[in-house]
């Protein structure tokens, strides 16, 4: 019974799974916002910038998901669901190229420069398996590998060199995103209409808000003072 999709009429429109897409949306617009505080703070540096653009991406991700995904795909055929997709895949990517920039200060160039063509590498693969199987498992897996692995190893190591408050919000980001993956995985449904997309949208949110509170916090010169 869990399995079945939720459908609401409003005004004489239909629309399919309304609270999954609601918490989408809940996580679009806390990224669009986000991405809008990160640029209207001035900040230049490489870190932010690749911050922004993953907020902003993620936006897009979970807008195009939240309406063509899932509120209106019946009106649309099942490759409407590739461009969220696509974005949310290179958002994971960005998120990654800030991670290595700010663990860039502990890092030798000749190992930033072979993480950047990994990243590269790793999101055309992800990205070609998707596109020609359309199974959205390439997704998940990208994501866990983006943020599990190499968002977890670059702000761990640098937490435990430094003990930087930024690292600290990441951390707490990503232990929200697995959170998210474990109820998307195994299916979690506390409630028909609140089921485990809408439990991992909300999660989500909460990852991307710390990921937010930790970029707020990264400061190249005190952690390059506590690296001394």
């Amino acid at each position: 019974m869990m399995n079945e999709i939720t459908t609401i009429n409003l005004l004489g429109i239909r629309i399919d799974e309304p609270i999954v897409t609601l918490t989408d949306l809940l996580v679009s617009v806390l990224c669009f916002i986000f991405a809008y505080k990160i640029h209207k703070s001035g900040k230049k540096e490489r870190t932010f910038l690749y911050f922004k653009i993953y907020f902003f991406t993620m936006g897009i991700a979970t807008l195009l998901g939240g309406i063509i995904g899932h509120a209106f795909l019946y009106a649309f055929s099942f490759y409407w669901k590739l461009p969220g997709w696509i974005m949310s895949m290179i958002s994971i990517m960005f998120v990654e190229r800030a991670a290595i920039e700010h663990t860039r200060i502990f890092l030798k160039p000749a190992i930033v420069k072979v993480l950047g063509v990994i990243n590269i590498i790793e999101f055309m693969t992800f990205l070609t398996l998707t596109i020609t199987t359309l199974d959205f498992f390439y997704v998940e897996f990208h994501s866990g590998y983006g943020l599990m692995f190499v968002v977890l190893s670059l702000e761990g190591y640098l937490f435990l060199k430094t003990k930087n408050t930024a690292g600290k919000y990441f951390l707490t980001g990503i232990g929200f995103a697995a959170l998210a993956a474990l109820f998307f995985m195994f299916k979690i449904s506390p409630h028909f209409w609140f089921d485990y997309l809408c439990v991992s949208h909300v999660l989500m949110a909460a990852a991307a808000t710390f990921f937010y509170l930790g970029t707020k916090r990264i400061d190249m010169s005190v952690i390059s003072k506590d690296s001394v």
